[in-house]
């Protein structure tokens, strides 16, 4: 009796010491811009309704500050920014796997406000009070926005003006506009969907600055991390394609 008693607990222990690597075997990593935090996360609720037991853990924030986190070690089996520069950076850092690099979704800039007649283009944006952007040193919409507004030679004006208010991400630029604490915003159209108050005043001309897109790559460890892997085909696939249509993106050109 003591010996089956032994072995029980031995198997129990055994149990115990295994469960959190098994555990940990099932999450997958991801760091995604702010931009897609709703996409994402419906995305990841259809790949978890298709059967599949990996525990998708998100990692929400600007793209720069993701890249950063994952050079100096966090934890990350996928990465998606929201421009080329932080991918590459990764990508010289040998923290991506190359052979999974593409181009998941587009997306376009537009500026946001309460509802004001008097604006309708970029060059209107001199007469407001104060505009909020993505820090541009670390949030790609900042970075767009800042080329935009250089191209139309208002950005330095405004600068020394002291009009800009810089945001930590796209979505809490979208917040200080919404709430009439700015009298507008530079954010993507699918940040525009989620607001209340503000309106998309206009949208702004291709030509001022470079096409948004979405890089996306598996990271060293991702490759090795079948789950990961099987997410990445999901996110890349049709499935994840009709959720990104949905949420405003658009496909790659």
């Amino acid at each position: 009796m003591k010996q089956l008693k032994t072995i029980f607990m031995l198997l129990a222990a055994g149990l115990l010491l295994t469960a959190p690597s098994l555990q940990a075997a099932e999450d997958v990593r991801i760091s995604v811009p702010a931009s897609m935090t709703d996409a994402m996360k419906e995305v990841a609720a259809q790949f978890g309704a298709t059967g599949k037991h990996a525990q998708i853990v998100p990692n929400f924030g600007p793209s720069g500050t993701l890249a950063k986190q994952i050079v100096e070690g966090a934890p990350a089996d996928l990465f998606i920014s929201a421009n080329q520069k932080w991918m590459a950076y990764l990508r010289e850092e040998k923290k991506i796997d190359p052979t999974t690099e593409k181009i998941l979704a587009a997306n376009t800039l537009v500026f946001v406000g309460i509802k004001n007649p008097a604006v309708t283009q970029i060059a209107d944006i001199v007469g407001l009070k104060q505009i909020a952007i993505g820090s541009p040193k670390s949030v790609p919409a900042g970075e767009y926005a800042m080329q935009a507004m250089e191209k139309a030679g208002i950005y330095k004006q405004l600068e020394e003006a002291q009009k800009l208010v810089m945001a930590k991400d796209v979505r809490q630029s979208l917040v200080y506009a919404d709430r009439g604490e700015t009298d507008g915003a530079f954010v993507y159209k699918t940040d525009a969907m989620m607001a209340t108050q503000a309106v998309i005043l206009f949208e702004v001309p291709q030509a001022l600055y470079e096409q948004v897109t979405y890089p996306i790559a598996l990271t060293v460890e991702g490759a090795q991390n079948a789950e990961a892997k099987a997410f990445y085909a999901f996110l890349t696939g049709p499935e994840g394609m009709k959720v990104f249509l949905k949420h405003g993106f658009s496909a790659a050109k």
